[in-house]
């Protein structure tokens, strides 16, 4: 299997930052977009960034930059499915999914997404962290992981799938790949979430305090 382009998820609202671009904020002097960047491409045969919108705001990165082809902000399977269009053009098998405003994911997240999908029909996976015991109890004693639906290695062969069902309004990305028997791979989550993601003012400022501390 050749191996797969990276796509960064940044088409977002930012609703709760006050609206902007995420992946432009600056953590340790550094916006959040080239750490992702940075920790993606040796990972990764290229890269594309998803995002709507203007995308001259992005041209100091040197990336191509591909918009939502199903209108109304449709969530992060629009951005997959965008990822996908791109890949095709590109002659690429698949692609793996990263979100723009997590800036501390796993530095082996691709090579344990394609061990996970390995023997399945199709080369698609979920990254996972653990769930705590009070996250467990809380659910009822439902699934005791975590699945980050964000960062995921996605086929290209199911693009046309993917697109027909976002046409008639599914949403959801677990739902979409659970029905397609999607592989898990599981991640720490210590000494610290790895796919924790900044929503918030207070997220980003606990993303400065791990990055002056040297834990990320």
């Amino acid at each position: 299997m050749k191996q797969p382009l990276g796509v960064i998820l940044a088409g977002g609202l930012a609703t709760r930052m006050g609206g902007g671009d995420k992946a432009l904020l600056e953590v340790g002097g550094e916006s959040l977009l080239r750490r992702i960047v940075a920790r993606l491409e040796p990972q990764v045969e290229a890269i594309a960034l998803n995002a709507n919108g203007d995308p001259a705001r992005f041209d100091a990165l040197g990336l191509p930059v591909v918009a939502d082809s199903i209108a109304g902000f449709a969530g992060p399977l629009a951005g997959v499915l965008a990822g996908l269009d791109w890949a095709a053009e590109q002659g690429a098998e698949s692609i793996v999914t990263v979100a723009g405003d997590t800036p501390f994911f796993p530095c082996d997240l691709v090579p344990r997404l394609l061990l996970a999908a390995e023997g399945a029909a199709h080369p698609l996976a979920l990254a996972a962290t653990p769930r705590s015991g009070a996250e467990v109890l809380k659910s009822g004693g439902g699934k005791r992981v975590n699945r980050h639906p964000t960062f995921g290695l996605w086929p290209v062969a199911l693009r046309d799938d993917l697109r027909a069902a976002l046409q008639d309004g599914l949403r959801k990305v677990i739902v979409w790949t659970d029905g397609h028997g999607a592989g898990e791979a599981l991640f720490p989550a210590e000494p610290f979430d790895p796919f924790f993601n900044v929503n918030t003012p207070e997220d980003l400022a606990h993303a400065e305090t791990l990055v002056r501390a040297g834990a990320a």
